[in-house]
């Protein structure tokens, strides 16, 4: 009997190298939302982070292109500063947001439809991030988990807790840990993934404060700038 199409893709995510581009397909997306944010507080956020984050990504397309399979010290360097360059730029972007709403100066404080872009696309730009961050991190990362499944990963999802929900050897991609990192800030608390390691408690706790202050304070400034 010939294998099924659901057989087949099963396979595919289980012994086959993860593609790169839904990574870069994601950075690509943050580094525009960072371009299409209003008023920007300072050149340094809107045009050197992005810049960094190009040459880095850059350099580790070249280093591991297409297929994510190599573990060597250089490409794992370059991904974890891209990473960390990522974070760094959405917190930056977040605290200049949460500066000029607390101080209640500026057009993005006082124009409700700016207000509400600048603050959807930091939000956006914080989850992307923070699922970036979570992909990268989980068990020492895409490669590791191909060529050493972890008995104990940082993050469970539903597959791995009951083995029934899915084919022997199922492992995360990056689109399940967009899929967590939005889904944590919507919820504000973790909803069918569960973080075990002590730095992914952590790490979800920041991401889920960051999502509420945006999303408290955008919302009570829009409400006071419509009426």
């Amino acid at each position: 009997m010939g294998s099924s199409p659901a057989d087949e893709r099963a396979v595919r995510r289980r012994d086959i190298a993860e593609s790169r581009w839904p990574m870069v397909g994601a950075l690509l997306a943050a580094l525009v939302l960072t371009a299409l944010i209003p008023h920007p507080t300072s050149p340094f956020m809107h045009y050197f982070i992005p810049g960094v984050e190009v040459a880095l990504l850059v350099v580790l397309i070249a280093a591991d292109p297409g297929k994510i399979d190599r573990r060597g010290t250089w490409p794992r360097l370059v991904s974890l500063s891209l990473v960390t360059v990522l974070i760094l730029g959405a917190l930056w972007a977040t605290g200049g947001l949460i500066h000029q709403l607390v101080e209640g100066t500026g057009p993005v404080a006082n124009d409700a439809e700016t207000l509400l872009l600048t603050g959807a696309i930091v939000w956006a730009s914080n989850n992307i991030a923070f699922s970036l961050l979570y992909w990268d991190l989980d068990s020492g990362g895409s490669a590791a988990r191909l060529q050493y499944p972890p008995h104990y990963p940082d993050f469970a999802f539903p597959q791995q807790l009951n083995p029934e929900l899915a084919p022997p050897g199922w492992r995360p991609l990056f689109a399940d840990y967009l899929y967590l990192g939005f889904t944590n800030a919507m919820a504000f608390s973790p909803t069918d993934v569960m973080p075990f390691a002590l730095w992914a408690k952590a790490a979800m706790t920041v991401q889920s404060l960051i999502s509420l202050v945006i999303v408290g304070l955008v919302v009570a400034r829009a409400v006071n700038a419509f009426t």
